[in-house]
């Protein structure tokens, strides 16, 4: 009997231990092949996140690096399940692939008045705000750049724009907003510099207020799908979205003052 079929005789405990004391290609290849469905699984699960720089295929060839990765790092001994295990490092490879892409690039300003002035344009011809098919058909985008660009606006007026931050005694209001930058330059000056102070603080963010924000205005997501991904309570996300807008509006108005 050849050493692939012996090795499937074997139990993942089994396999597990003689990995440890063997060290053998074999057996990490077989142990590879058995837990690659998590990869899938999670890699459609999640893909609403990297669809738009990435395959599924190509994410679960990453996740199946992962697996190997993970098992030379496992320790049954803790006595965590190596699918528990090697999920959470799956999901965390994931995140990293997105946070690599910028949330708020530099040219992000320059986007957001051009969006601005096509939405007051629409909204003045045609009674009514525009749909988001509308306002990609208009700025000549893609559907899905456009909505992604829509959350980044999101975002940044959540933060910055008339947004009250508590300090204690008084709510302290960031009058950023501007209707017609071009006539008023030293708002517009303020908008540039606040996108830029923003992109930084998120970036200084804890790793789970981090992703939040990143799921929640960058990807889109819903509070409650939000908590299916981290899995944890809807009422936890909701707090750590709040936690997060906090300390992004402490950062900006620091900043600023």
């Amino acid at each position: 009997m050849e050493l692939r079929d012996k090795l499937k005789e074997l139990t993942d405990e089994e396999l597990f231990a003689a990995y440890q004391k063997e060290k053998q290609l074999e057996i990490k290849q077989e142990l590879t092949l058995r837990y690659l469905y998590l990869a899938k699984s999670i890699a459609i699960e999640m893909n609403k996140l990297y669809s738009h720089f990435m395959q599924v295929d190509d994410v679960v060839n990453e996740g199946a690096i992962a697996i190997m990765k993970g098992i030379d790092r496992f320790d049954p001994d803790k006595g965590i399940k190596f699918s528990t295990f090697i999920s959470r490092r799956i999901r965390g490879m994931i995140f990293d692939l997105v946070r690599e892409k910028d949330m708020m690039p530099r040219t992000y300003h320059k986007r957001k008045k051009t969006m601005d002035e096509a939405i007051r344009h629409l909204t003045k011809e045609r009674g009514r705000p525009p749909t988001d098919e509308e306002l990609a058909e208009f700025m000549q985008m893609n559907l899905k750049r456009c909505k992604t660009l829509l959350q980044r606006v999101k975002m940044y007026e959540a933060v910055s724009l008339d947004s009250p931050v508590e300090d204690g005694k008084e709510d302290l209001v960031l009058q950023i907003a501007s209707e017609d930058s071009s006539t008023q330059p030293e708002e517009s000056y303020i908008q540039n510099e606040v996108v830029e102070i923003l992109e930084e603080a998120v970036n200084q963010l804890g790793e789970n207020l981090r992703t939040v924000i990143s799921l929640y205005y960058v990807e889109g997501l819903t509070m409650h799908q939000i908590s299916q991904v981290l899995q944890v309570s809807d009422s936890r996300v909701s707090q750590m979205h709040k936690t997060a807008i906090q300390k992004l509006r402490k950062s900006v108005k620091d900043q600023l003052d």
